[in-house]
């Protein structure tokens, strides 16, 4: 009985181990494969584009127009698929949204602190 409980419980531990052991390999290499012009995501969301990766820890990720920032090679998450710009939809008449008015705000009287006992 009890080396049938320890084959129960090895048995998940493997299959969870295995599985964290492919992504990180998945990870490191989308890291080693990081060339300029790639458009990326750090672990912290921000999205740029790959200016320079020539060093071995850091890369060089352009934010906006002439402003590069350095990041560890280890920050970058993955590489975002090339996308023009959103589109925004024109809505007609059948697409239209019933409108709900603001709420309006209610001030809350200041708390008297010098209360009276």
């Amino acid at each position: 009985m009890f080396p049938l409980l320890l084959v129960l419980l090895a048995v998940p531990l493997f299959l969870s181990a295995r599985k964290q052991k492919r992504a990180m390999a998945e990870q490191q290499s989308l890291q080693n494969s990081l060339a300029p012009g790639d458009k990326v995501m750090t672990t912290s969301g921000l999205y740029g584009t790959v200016a320079d990766a020539s060093h071995d820890t850091t890369i060089d990720i352009e934010i906006s127009e002439g402003v590069v920032t350095r990041w560890l090679r280890a920050a970058i998450r993955e590489k975002v698929a090339e996308t023009d710009e959103a589109v925004v939809e024109d809505k007609t008449d059948d697409d239209a949204v019933e409108e709900v008015p603001a709420a309006t705000a209610q001030v809350a009287e200041p708390l008297d602190h010098s209360a009276k006992k």
